[in-house]
């Protein structure tokens, strides 16, 4: 009972102390709390600066006290120090402003600011800091919360020489502040004492002396800097211009490939988006990105600048470093070479179309968290090697005989469900066409079969089947997001819309029956459909003996049509059998399997206007189709075929990074070969159909780690020995913590065991465990009740081992108490308190600061003396200007998350 009283005495001592310890650190912000909310505003009198959620947690919240902008492109700062002299890691970032009130926010880190009480004006004389600043977070177009991947940090405080925050704002237009009202814009930090393992940085890329002359539709500013630190990992980016700009696209150059990270119209909400590909930069490679603007409109030159008249080009990359060699900040503001960038992708040249209502896409109307943009967390090792994981084939599927003909089309319905479209009993022969295309069995009428089959994509089951008495060479199909089916027939050269309800309903009909020609009323032999899933729009490869895509309206009305593309103009190749269709919907692009001459060519859709090619030797000179899914930045998926003269590859499937061009994987079945694969499509989930006109079947082919785990499975182990198999080879990957030995032979034996379940698979007899110290074999114990051996082990046992047993819980909780004590007086230093008093105006405060700081980019200073340029608008490292865009406000808020380290990605090139 003593034991007892006293534990409870030592417990009740440390949780006052550990409160009181908790009140001590939100005492040092006493004077930041106090002087900001004297100001009459109404948000600023609310709002705490410092909240400790739990003893590692916390948030600092960072907002101007009440200001009001006296002129347009007003810039105004203020600093704040960062709430430990430890090591911290920002983890989160929380806006808290809106298009209405404020252009744009930057947070800079630094070790010197400008000033530590009061805001300034930091546009015109002062900068931000007195050293490097260094950007950590952009704000602009009402983007919505930042949250890093898990294990990903900002590291500041202790040696990083980041002991203040400095919040700049730019308030555009003054007119928003007609009535008077004050502004108290800012951000929330969430933050962790914790060590991240992987340490966050910033990659700015920005122009300093492009020239965009008056009327010109297109100007590109061009970047390129050779990256020379330690590997480093991109996964967000983030694009600025002003309204001038219509697309900024960033790449890493290695050996001549470009890559991209990230592409994007500046018009759009400028938030930190995830980066397209997954890759690494090492020293030697070529960082590399392109701005293009257009002058119409203007009257006069626009030059780089921070005002509202000028413009500005910045590709912002956001990347994490292993922690033991991180580098918080780095830019690039070198011109490109004309000869570097004549090898860009085309896709960098096409402008992004937006829409009025995708401007406003992501303002803040629902929940916080759906609002948050979710970076990808860095890749551990099993995951980088799922990305090249390689498709195997499904040899039992389907698990019944689908009774087909000719396999000419494969699609997908909302459900994940796949639609085949076949041929039945009819064969396209050397006889089925004259040389005018005119289709010469007419006589033996139409398919008397299902021609459209509706099946289950995991057995292979059918669900629905239609299409009797419809077609007579059924060839390309597709389905829209009502599910309806859209199909073309070479033999009657028309398009179909059919009702996806199995009830054969014609909706639309293009094209005249049997009657084959090149205007717009007609097709000769087309050969897919896609469409649109946003607009609506239906695109048909027409085919066989045209070679162009039509593009048509919902209602079927002709809207435009082009050939073939090229880069060089003077030496185009026309289409030779546009064969296959894809739509990339993230991209607003059409892709064409032209399958005579063996390459992809990709289009922008609302317009036509080429984007570019992908053209491999292993094709073998034909690529009968593709399919395209959004997982890793854009894949592409293709099959190839026999040519008609020439030396043929090898059959095969092939996925392909659509960004680099590179071949990920390629794959063919392995208890059978392609015949004539002449359709392909893809799951959510990348499991690859492909369907064979020539073997008359369809072949499914998932990842190959699936695979294995689909076989594991049907070896009679349970769904729970594999999770927790892929938990312990996680666990063991991760290089934080070391797992002891006896924990690894644990989970060892938790692997091996067999569910109770099943029967056992016949193995060799394990040795009899030694006997226990009290001489009891395992026979004995098991043959005695539970009863009696807890009696026994009862009475072996003495009091003295009670006595002891009972010390332990308050030995334990005293040695808890003084360390977590310990560790609380540690974390924050009593030189750490923030003295913010908010001036009316910065002359009284900073009137005597003035000098100019060493070992900076300070653009003010650089404008002032280049070309003539305004200094007007720039402050050290200030990187965004005026274009006096609105939107709604936002308010958003995202949860504190605990962390643990992945080891860093494997490197990709």
């Amino acid at each position: 009972m003593g034991v007892l009283c006293c534990s409870i005495l030592v417990l009740a001592l440390f949780l006052q102390c550990h409160s009181h310890s908790i009140q001590n650190h939100m005492y040092r912000f006493k004077r930041f709390q106090e002087n900001s909310f004297t100001d009459p505003n109404d948000c600023s009198r609310t709002r705490q600066p410092f909240v400790m959620s739990s003893p590692y947690n916390f948030s600092l919240d960072i907002r101007l006290p009440g200001v009001v902008p006296t002129e347009s492109d007003s810039y105004y700062c203020m600093a704040v120090p960062v709430p430990t002299s430890r090591e911290a890691y920002i983890v989160d970032f929380v806006p808290h402003a809106s298009m209405d009130t404020a252009h744009h926010m930057i947070l800079y880190g630094c070790k010197t600011p400008y000033a530590t009480q009061g805001y300034w004006d930091c546009g015109k004389e002062l900068g931000t800091c007195r050293d490097q600043a260094k950007i950590m977070y952009a704000w602009a177009r009402n983007a919505p919360p930042t949250k890093l991947p898990k294990d990903v940090g900002f590291k500041v405080g202790g040696d990083t020489r980041i002991n203040y925050f400095v919040l700049q704002i730019h308030y555009g237009d003054v007119n928003n502040f007609r009535d008077h009202h004050r502004d108290c814009s800012g951000l929330s930090l969430r933050m962790t004492s914790k060590p991240q393992p992987f340490i966050a940085g910033m990659y700015l890329m920005m122009s300093v002396d492009t020239l965009i002359p008056p009327g010109k539709k297109v100007t590109n500013a061009d970047i390129a800097c050779t990256y020379t630190s330690s590997p480093m990992y991109p996964f967000a980016f983030r694009t600025h211009t002003h309204s001038l700009g219509k697309v900024v696209s960033g790449y890493r150059v290695r050996n001549g490939q470009w890559t991209q990270i990230g592409r994007q119209s500046p018009l759009l909400p400028q938030a930190f988006y995830p980066a397209t590909n997954t890759i690494d930069v090492k020293d030697g490679d070529i960082l590399a990105a392109r701005c293009v603007f257009t002058g119409e409109g203007r009257t006069t030159t626009t030059q780089i600048g921070g005002t509202s008249n000028d413009e500005m080009c910045n590709f912002y990359i956001m990347y994490y470093m292993d922690n033991t060699h991180a580098v918080p900040y780095m830019n690039c503001r070198d011109d490109g070479s004309s000869e570097l960038f004549r090898n860009i992708p085309s896709e960098a040249n096409i402008p992004i179309p937006v829409r009025p209502d995708h401007m406003m896409s992501m303002k803040h109307e629902s929940s916080p968290q759906k609002d948050a943009v979710e970076l990808q967390e860095p890749k551990r090792d099993e995951e980088v090697q799922d990305q090249g994981a390689h498709l195997v084939e499904v040899s039992d599927w389907p698990e019944a005989d689908l009774q087909l003909g000719q396999v000419s089309g494969l699609a997908l319905n909302s459900n994940g469900d796949l639609v085949i479209f076949h041929r039945g009993d009819h064969i396209w022969g050397i006889d089925s066409f004259n040389m005018n295309a005119i289709y010469q069995l007419r006589d033996q009428g139409p398919i008397q079969q299902s021609t459209i089959l509706l099946v289950d994509s995991v057995k292979g089951k059918v669900l629905k089947a239609s299409g009797k008495n419809m077609f007579y060479l059924p060839h390309g199909i597709t389905t829209d997001h009502d599910d309806n089916y859209w199909v073309t027939d070479v033999a009657l050269h028309q398009v179909f819309k059919l009702s996806g309800n199995g009830k054969d309903q014609q909706l639309l009909v293009l094209g005249e029956a049997f009657e084959p020609g090149s205007d717009k009323k007609h097709f000769c032999q087309p050969t897919d459909v896609a469409v649109d899933p946003v607009t609506g729009n239906v695109y048909v490869s027409d085919g066989y003996c045209n070679s162009r895509i039509l593009q048509f309206s919902p209602e079927g009305k002709y809207i435009s049509h082009w050939g073939a593309g090229s880069s060089d103009r003077k030496r185009r190749v026309p289409f030779r059998i546009p064969h296959s269709l894809t739509f990339l919907p993230d991209k607003r692009e059409l892709c064409v399997a032209d399958r005579d001459n063996g390459r992809i060519q990709c289009f922008m859709a609302d317009t036509g206007e080429f984007v570019k090619e992908i053209k491999k030797d292993v094709f073998g000179g034909e690529v009968f189709a593709i399919a395209y899914s959004p997982a890793q930045g854009g894949l592409l998926y293709a099959v190839n075929g026999e040519p008609p003269y020439g030396q043929a590859a090898p059959l095969q499937g092939f996925v392909i990074n659509y960004s680099s061009k590179e071949i990920l994987d390629s794959f063919s079945p392995d208890t059978q070969v392609f015949k004539l694969p002449h359709d392909i499509v893809v799951t959510a989930d990348g499991t690859v159909f492909v369907g064979d006109a020539a073997a008359d079947s369809v072949m499914k082919f998932i990842q190959s780690a699936k695979a294995e785990h689909r076989s594991v499975k049907k070896g009679g182990i349970e769904v729970q020995e594999i999770e927790e198999t892929e938990t312990f080879v996680q666990a063991k990957l991760k290089p934080l913590p070391k797992i002891p030995p006896h924990y690894v032979e644990a989970a060892v034996q938790k692997i091996q065991e067999v569910s109770p379940h099943q029967q056992p698979l016949a193995a060799p007899k394990e040795k009899e465990p030694p006997q226990s110290v009290a001489n009891h074999s395992p026979e004995s114990v098991a043959n005695k009740s539970p009863e009696s051996v807890a009696n026994q082990s009862a009475q072996n046992v003495s009091p003295a081992v009670i006595t002891s047993l009972l010390l332990v819980p308050l030995v334990s909780v005293i040695a808890i108490g003084v360390f977590i004590r310990w560790k609380k007086s540690r974390m924050y230093s009593d030189d750490c308190q923030v003295k913010l008093e908010p001036s009316g105006s910065a002359g009284g405060i900073l009137g005597k600061i003035r000098g100019k700081a060493a070992g900076s980019l300070n653009l003010g200073n650089f404008f002032a003396t280049h070309k003539g340029y305004t200094r007007h608008g720039f402050d050290r490292l200030s990187t965004e200007g005026s274009d006096m865009e609105k939107d709604d406000e936002d308010a958003t808020d995202s949860e504190n998350e605990e962390y643990s380290a992945p080891p860093p990605p494997i490197s990709s090139s």
